[in-house]
C-alpha cells in the first residue's frame, strides 16, 4: 500500500474535489493542513510548491486537481 498524502488549505475547493476523488477510489489517505503545519508548509516551498492542494504519493508530488495525473500516479506507485 502506497503512502498518500494531501497537502491542503481550510476552504479550499480544490483540495476537497482531491479529497472526494481519492476517496471515491478506496484510497486511504492523511491530510496535512500546510496552514497549520509550518513544517510541511517549509517542506513544499523548499520544492518552489506555494498552492493547494498537492498529493504525495510515496514522495511523489502533483500539484493541483488533476483527476486523469492523479490516476497515473496512483497507478504507478
Amino acid at each position: 500500500m502506497s503512502d498518500v498524502i494531501v497537502y491542503s488549505t481550510p476552504l479550499c475547493p480544490p483540495c476537497e474535489r482531491l479529497k472526494r476523488h481519492l476517496r471515491a477510489k478506496g484510497v486511504p489517505f492523511s491530510v496535512i493542513d500546510i496552514m497549520m503545519d509550518e513544517e510541511a508548509g517549509a517542506f513544499l516551498e523548499s520544492r518552489g510548491i506555494r498552492g493547494a492542494p498537492v498529493l504525495s504519493v510515496d514522495g511523489e508530488l502533483l500539484v493541483g486537481f488533476d483527476p486523469e495525473r492523479i490516476d497515473q500516479l496512483l497507478a504507478k506507485h
